[in-house]
């Protein structure tokens, strides 16, 4: 597949059933990578389907076994000529970021396989995640130049300043499942995505019966201290865009890229 095919593949979907509950569903045939315009497809898709009156509660999921989401497009990464090209992209993942942030339903989290990046950054912005024990986790952006800017704030939130600096410094290392869910990124761990299945949407009927305006209120009261996020974010994502440029950067993407 060439770089263009590779940058314009992938899609996003979402479904509506009977009881309200809506699935958000993205996939991209490089193990669930996410280029710049499949990101902003994805963070439009979670804000219109949390306007929806018909949306309850939102699960937010990608296709596929092994992977949940491999973070960023290494052919988008390598395309990135100057700064402002890539400030544009990673704000791709600051504003998927903070759709969920805004998004006034509440968002589950299905994680079927590994988190890797940007892909931990997207787990850390739901609400509530239920994952499989083969979803284990790395933030590998340092190994490649630059470093989890972007996704450090969702993430933190979620595990805390500790855990996080784990990740982001041993970055060439994933953390198991189990550690993710001891650190309450994950809710719950299940053996398998047939188990996975089960236990989100027993938990989406769950909160689609449940009051909406005390739901709504809930996830206010959860998010309270993020709303300085649409600034933040970006100010972060510029760093990224800064680091992706450089030498080391462009030396270890061509290297990763060649195994």
């Amino acid at each position: 597949m060439s770089t263009t095919d590779t940058l314009s593949a992938g899609k996003v979907q979402v479904t509506t059933d009977a009881h309200g509950i809506s699935t958000v569903s993205f996939f991209h045939p490089s193990h669930n990578s996410l280029p710049g315009a499949l990101l902003t497809q994805l963070a439009n898709t979670i804000s219109d389907t949390g306007q929806d009156a018909a949306t309850k509660v939102i699960i937010l999921r990608s296709e596929g076994e092994k992977t949940f989401c491999a973070g960023a497009s290494f052919d988008e990464l390598m395309a990135i000529a100057d700064e402002a090209q890539g400030l544009e992209f990673f704000s791709g993942f600051a504003k998927v970021i903070n759709a969920c942030r805004t998004c006034p339903k509440i968002i589950i989290g299905r994680v079927q396989g590994k988190a890797i990046g940007g892909g931990v950054g997207v787990a850390a912005a739901t609400d509530y995640c239920f994952a499989t024990a083969q979803a284990s986790v790395k933030l590998s952006e340092l190994v490649v130049g630059i470093g989890p800017f972007v996704v450090g704030p969702a993430v933190e939130r979620k595990i805390g300043q500790s855990a996080y600096a784990q990740l982001a410094l041993d970055a060439g290392e994933f953390r198991s499942a189990e550690w993710a869910r001891d650190r309450g990124l994950y809710a719950e761990v299940l053996p398998t995505a047939a188990e996975l299945d089960q236990a989100v949407q027993a938990f989406a009927q769950k909160l689609a019966a449940y009051n909406p305006a005390a739901l709504a209120d809930l996830k206010q009261v959860f998010w309270q201290g993020t709303e300085h996020w649409d600034t933040l974010l970006v100010q972060r994502a510029a760093i990224s865009g800064r680091l992706v440029l450089s030498d080391f950067t462009r030396a270890a993407i061509s290297q990763f890229k060649s195994r």
